[in-house]
């Protein structure tokens, strides 16, 4: 039965391009997550936007003397036409700076203001004197109070990942002229945060325990059992949305209470381009909601922008946050200020139509559960030793064979025998694997799977040899290539969530005819795809190998630029 599904990616800052971390962490899993559900016939939106409030974006323009709205508009483009060339299937890339944000952020702040959800509180802020400015968040550094690293930002520490008001910093200094700071006096909005400890406590810690990835559980059983505090939701800054009432001027909405409000915006955007109707997807009990995010932003998705929308009354809830840990590259941590980073539109300018071979390799050795390395060796290895092997050379083996014994002429299939049935049976059962797996967000079994659909039609075709017995058994041999295609369409129809540009291209080699049974639920229904004398099309090599030579100036690069 067709069910709707929300499915919202974390919003990038746009302060920098994309890189393989992000992809890794958030928009890889969660478009594997939209493209497998929209293929099981469910109605599914994919949203995200451009983050453009945050303190980084003011930063980077101080540091190069321009305006936030030049930064964010400059590396908003970058952002939108990278992940679009790399395959991203959005249904829509918002941004914040967007009137419809402005708009929807500032009615969500006044709803709950009506709602008695904050509290007003005057309270000394960090000021920089010589700047004449607060120091909100990442204006300031210190030292974590929980594991002492010396750069910690205001709001969270980069090395363990814990959350923190900027009070709590010891040692604190401004990050724009490394000075001391002085306390002033200001006023502010609060959630009141703590309000919502009962709701939160049962909704994670009950309905969701055994449910929710591990990380994610045991992250927010910390935060509950330490105790919720009111938190602010506003910031003395001049770029972002304004404080939507009287005397506030100077003041903004916090990043984080409007950046997540940028989903419903973004819906918004796409409703309105696409004459929708958005409350289906956020106020409609039918409607899962998912949030694919980093380890980073685990507690603004299951406490803090589920209290708000709580506190608001008319929306639904997150059913499930799926957060992944760290990808590290070639050792060490991933580090834009350092430029130790595998940029993405790097990467697809100095590998052309290899979109899918990252994502692979970003999938197969997802972060899913603990921090994991991408290594340049490891990237050529994978598409060299499983993409090319085995995925592509099983594809190709057997188009080559169907052009060569039977004109790329679909053969009849004969009566099956053991060796048959086992495959049938074995292909599957992976099949059903694979679904269940991507069900419960788990990619990368999932696509170490749909690997393994290859690795069966490869020793199924090396175990029968119907090159030795074509003259002597050819009616043995007309069966063979038949289950051979058959886990070749398979194949086009389960690479998809993974590689969608190897999809259309496998879909094409088979001269894919667009009818009903063209589709995963076409898998489950039918014993076969594909029929007797279909014409399929002229062999295509899918991936070509990656040489030694190609992955030294990477790695070169690497050190050059660190």
């Amino acid at each position: 039965m067709s069910k709707t599904y929300t499915i919202t990616a974390a919003l990038p800052y746009t302060n920098g391009p994309i890189h393989i971390g992000h992809l890794s962490g958030v928009y890889v899993p969660a478009d594997i997550y939209a493209r497998y559900l929209r293929i099981m016939g469910n109605d599914v939106i994919y949203i995200c936007g451009s983050d453009e409030h945050g303190v980084p974006i003011t930063i980077k323009a101080k540091k190069e003397k321009k305006t936030p709205q030049e930064i964010v508009d400059r590396y908003h483009m970058n952002i939108k036409k990278s992940f679009s060339d790399f395959g991203i299937s959005f249904d829509n890339y918002s941004r914040t700076s967007s009137k419809i944000h402005h708009e929807t952020a500032s009615t969500f702040f006044l709803k709950l203001l009506q709602n008695n959800s904050f509290k007003e509180l005057t309270s000394e802020q960090f000021y920089d004197e010589i700047e004449e400015q607060f120091l909100p968040d990442r204006f300031l550094i210190g030292t974590c109070p929980k594991c002492g690293f010396e750069e910690s930002y205001g709001d969270q520490c980069e090395k363990c990942g814990t959350s923190h008001n900027s009070s709590d910093l010891i040692n604190p200094k401004s990050s724009i002229t490394g000075n001391k700071p002085s306390l002033k006096s200001t006023k502010h909005w609060y959630l009141k945060l703590d309000e919502f400890q009962a709701f939160l406590e049962k909704w994670i810690l009950e309905d969701n325990k055994g449910l929710w990835k591990s990380n994610v559980y045991g992250q927010c059983k910390s935060w509950l059992e330490d105790g919720l505090k009111p938190r602010a939701v506003t910031r003395d800054l001049n770029w972002g949305v304004p404080v939507p009432v009287k005397d506030s001027d100077g003041k903004v909405l916090y990043v984080w209470f409007d950046a997540p409000i940028g989903y419903i915006s973004s819906t918004k955007e796409w409703a309105n381009n696409n004459n929708q109707n958005w409350e289906k997807y956020w106020k409609d009990d039918k409607t899962e909601l998912i949030h694919f995010i980093g380890k980073d932003n685990i507690v603004f998705h299951c406490i803090i922008f589920p209290s708000m929308l709580k506190a608001h009354g008319d929306f639904i809830i997150p059913k499930n946050v799926p957060a992944n840990e760290f990808l590290n590259l070639e050792g060490s941590k991933i580090s834009t200020s350092k430029n130790w980073a595998v940029w993405l539109p790097e990467f697809l300018k100095d590998f052309p139509g290899k979109q899918d071979v990252l994502r692979y390799v970003l999938t197969i050795n997802a972060p899913e559960n603990k921090d994991n390395d991408f290594t340049w060796k490891d990237f050529q290895n994978r598409n060299n030793g499983e993409l090319v092997a085995i995925l592509g050379n099983f594809i190709n083996r057997v188009v080559v064979l169907t052009k060569k014994y039977y004109e790329s002429l679909v053969p009849s299939k004969n009566e099956l025998n053991d060796a048959d049935k086992v495959v049938l049976t074995r292909v599957n059962q992976s099949i059903d694997k694979i679904e269940n797996l991507l069900g419960n967000f788990k990619f990368r079994d999932g696509c170490s799977e749909f690997m393994n659909i290859a690795r069966i039609g490869n020793k199924y075709l090396a175990d029968e040899e119907p090159w030795k017995i074509i003259k002597e058994d050819p009616e043995r041999v007309k069966t063979v290539i038949f289950i051979s295609l058959h886990i070749a369409s398979v194949l086009a129809i389960v690479s998809e969530p993974f590689i969608p540009f190897t999809s259309k291209k496998i879909k094409n080699i088979l001269n894919f005819i667009n009818d009903s049974n063209w589709n995963w639920i076409g898998l489950k229904e039918n014993d076969f795809l594909i029929t007797e004398n279909h014409q399929i099309n002229e062999p295509e090599l899918l991936f070509n190998r990656i040489e030694d030579s190609e992955i030294q100036l990477q790695i070169d690069k690497l050190k050059k630029n660190n």
